[in-house]
């Protein structure tokens, strides 16, 4: 049975039409260059392309030169199919024809429809449908061989790494669950939530400027609870973990690759020399292009792309404007329900409201990335893949985080206070964080947007190319009685039509198709790692999430998608800069967590500083009482701006005075001392924090080299048996 290694799909266009003769042209160029061609006509013209072996040999005997450590071969040995296919690949897309024009031009022009590999009935792939891509295979190593052999090493690497990224995320995940259980059983009972469940006689001022009342401060006894669940000392130690974690993963990677590689015979591969030899092997003639880089292209590329983020910025303020004006709404709402949790429907919309702006804003940023990336003119297939990575994983990083990084540092600290509040269009007044702090806020946003992501975007990622199959199937399968026997005689002339038939109604393959699997981790990474002191819960839902994506991913390559071409790699390119680029960042993120968001500091310095351990010796007490009464400032009713409209009775109390969530005095409104020595502590900790998280990432990333003794040995020991061959070499041919 004859074996192909691509298949050209082309309508069936008129003889003597401009697209069948650019066709044949196309056609005839491969056959000069002794390609065996098959034709299959059905609703629309297959071609199976096989390459001539010359160019495998040749192949072959380039890389061994190219690579001394490479193992001694026949020079006639079976070709793999992945680098048959690769060859192929490389050679169809830079054919060009007597009118100057690449299969990419005669596919724009329509003059082809498709070009793809085959899933073929072979044993590996059988072996990949029965261990990897199909359920119930949750807990089961991967067979990463095979998936190297089938997809080659690029798909193989992708799938070590997201193996081993979920494998020592379950340490992570049990780190945050412990620290949220101790935070339940330790500190959900702390002084500083009982304090705020015991304020019944503690007025707030009102959240709204009309029909609003004041508020007593113990009905948000649960609030308070749940905040300082996880806002505690415990959240600290947790942040530091997450740190090393983050280090120790990526260290480890880098030696789990080096051992990967080695053992694939790929440790000293070099993309540009393999890019050559493809070249050379298609045309004799080729002339390298030469390294270029452009001022002008780049200043371009830079301001379009402040221009992108200026417009994300812009989004993220819109977003304030809806919570601001929700808060303000619901706070006047008739509905019990809404005017009570005013606050926490504002966050939960909010966050939702986000998520769209993240499916909308995702497409526009893919289209972005790509105009500045073909705007850029990358020299070669994996420069663009980088160039085109980078840019869009910080549009997207901007497009997830900005409404967070508001949430985290703005959120409560640029409202204004009662008789001088900060509004939007002079009327809407700024959110305010809850007495016991904000850091609840940021925790439901991070929860909401996880869940979404991870429930909602799954489930289209993987219906889409299902339902877009059914109906590719559908449509261009019509079937007919009458042309029932003329089908089953060109069936019986044709073995081939059936497969490439099959292949032709899947789905088609991307070129950025294993992009778009990195970028959807590296973003899940940045939330697993950023602002994780506010969310301990997200490496678990990180780990559940990647347990179901690997397999998930696996049915899709395997099931729903045409073939992905094999390509070389030794390493997962420019994504390894982006995870260590994602780990400073979380040390900075997570340090001003701590810092700006969370109670912590404030409350470490009333412990030390104001509370009644300090002005009275007394080790019998928690050294937090009081601690709520002192962060809440004192403000006279009769200083309300003049149109705001509150009635001084509540309760069947006179309110003459009503607290607010700040350090001021009470005569001038002015900060007191103790917000100065809150702000110092916060930078001083900040500072420190930083300092010693970077230390911990240091001496984690010198403590474990990257590449193990055993890998270091194996290449030293080849490099010896290479030298000493040449040596011994020249030995004999010096005595004959």
């Amino acid at each position: 049975k004859e074996t192909w290694d691509f298949v050209l799909v082309s309508d069936n266009h008129e003889r003597g039409s401009e697209k069948q003769i650019k066709r044949k042209k196309f056609l005839d160029e491969l056959r000069k260059r002794r390609f065996s061609i098959e034709k299959i006509k059905d609703t629309k013209l297959f071609h199976g392309v096989r390459g001539p072996e010359d160019i495998f040999d040749k192949y072959q005997h380039l890389q061994r030169k190219a690579d001394s450590r490479q193992q001694t071969s026949s020079a006639h040995e079976e070709v793999p199919e992945a680098t048959r296919i690769r060859i192929v690949n490389f050679i169809l897309w830079n054919t060009v024809t007597s009118d100057s024009e690449k299969l990419h031009d005669l596919m724009k022009k329509k003059v082809f429809e498709a070009a793809f590999p085959l899933h073929k009935k072979e044993e590996v792939r059988e072996t990949l449908m029965e261990k990897w891509a199909r359920c119930g295979l949750t807990f089961k190593e991967q067979p990463i061989n095979e998936i190297r052999e089938y997809f080659g090493e690029k798909v193989a690497l992708y799938f070590t790494w997201l193996g081993w990224y979920t494998y020592l995320l379950t340490f992570a995940a049990l780190a945050g669950v412990v620290t949220l259980v101790t935070g339940i059983t330790v500190f959900g009972s702390s002084q500083v939530s009982k304090e705020i469940c015991d304020a019944s006689t503690t007025f707030m001022c009102p959240l709204c400027d009309q029909n609003c009342s004041f508020w007593v401060l113990s009905d948000t006894c649960t609030y308070a609870k749940v905040t300082h669940a996880f806002d505690n000392e415990a959240t600290v130690l947790f942040a530091m973990f997450m740190a090393a974690w983050a280090t120790v993963f990526l260290e480890l990677w880098k030696r789990k690759r080096a051992s990967v590689v080695t053992r694939w015979n790929l440790y000293g591969w070099d993309e540009d020399e393999e890019e050559l030899a493809l070249q050379l092997i298609n045309n004799l003639q080729h002339k390298p292009r030469q390294y270029q880089h452009s001022y002008f292209r780049s200043t371009i590329i830079l301001i379009l792309a402040l221009l992108l983020l200026m417009a994300m910025i812009g989004i993220a303020h819109m977003l304030v404007i809806y919570r601001a004006v929700a808060m303000a709404l619901l706070a006047q709402s008739e509905v019990a329900l809404l005017s009570n949790n005013a606050n926490i429907v504002a966050v939960i919309t909010g966050a939702v409201l986000h998520y769209i702006t993240i499916v909308i804003m995702t497409k526009v940023n893919r289209r972005v990335a790509l105009f500045l990336c073909n705007l850029e003119e990358p020299r070669t297939l994996c420069q663009q893949e980088n160039s085109f990575a980078v840019k869009l994983f910080i549009f997207q990083f901007f497009t997830h985080f900005s409404s967070l990084i508001y949430v985290a540092f703005f959120l409560g600290r640029i409202n204004g206070r009662p008789g001088e509040y900060v509004r939007i269009a002079g009327r809407w007044r700024l959110e305010e964080c809850h007495p016991s702090g904000c850091i609840t806020d940021l925790f439901i946003q991070m929860a909401i947007i996880m869940v979404l992501k991870q429930t909602i975007s799954n489930i289209i990622e993987y219906l889409s190319p299902l339902i877009a199959r059914l109906l590719r199937r559908r449509r261009k399968r019509p079937k007919k009685r009458s042309m029932m026997l003329e089908e089953e005689e060109e069936e019986a002339e044709h073995p081939c039509k059936r497969q490439w038939l099959n292949n032709y109604e899947l789905n088609e393959v991307n070129v950025f198709s294993l992009l778009n699997e990195y970028l959807e981790m590296a973003i899940q990474y940045s939330f697993t790692t950023i602002f994780v002191a506010a969310f301990p819960l997200a490496p678990l839902l990180a780990l559940l999430n990647n347990i179901v994506e690997i397999h998930t991913d696996a049915k899709k390559m395997m099931r729903l998608y045409r073939r992905m071409v094999p390509r070389r790699a030794n390493d997962i390119g420019i994504w390894l800069q982006v995870l260590e680029a994602i780990g400073i960042l979380a040390v900075i993120g997570n340090g001003l967590v701590i810092a700006i968001t969370s109670d912590f500091i404030p409350v470490q310095v009333y412990k030390y500083m104001y509370s009644p351990c300090k002005r009275d010796n007394s080790t019998g007490i928690d050294c937090s009482t009081g601690y709520i009464n002192n962060s809440l400032s004192v403000f006279r009713i009769q200083d309300f701006e003049p149109h705001t409209k509150v009635l001084p009775e509540f309760r069947g109390h006179q309110i003459k005075e009503c607290r607010y969530r700040d350090y001021r005095n009470a005569d001038d409104y002015t900060h007191t001392v103790q917000f100065w020595h809150i702000f110092a502590a916060r930078l001083a900790f900040l500072i420190l924090f930083e300092h010693v998280a970077l230390c911990v990432k240091l001496v984690a990333a010198w403590y474990i080299p990257d590449v193990p003794r055993r890998v270091k040995n194996k290449i030293l020991s080849k490099k010896h048996e290479d030298i000493l061959n040449e040596l011994s070499m020249m030995e004999y041919v010096t005595e004959v």
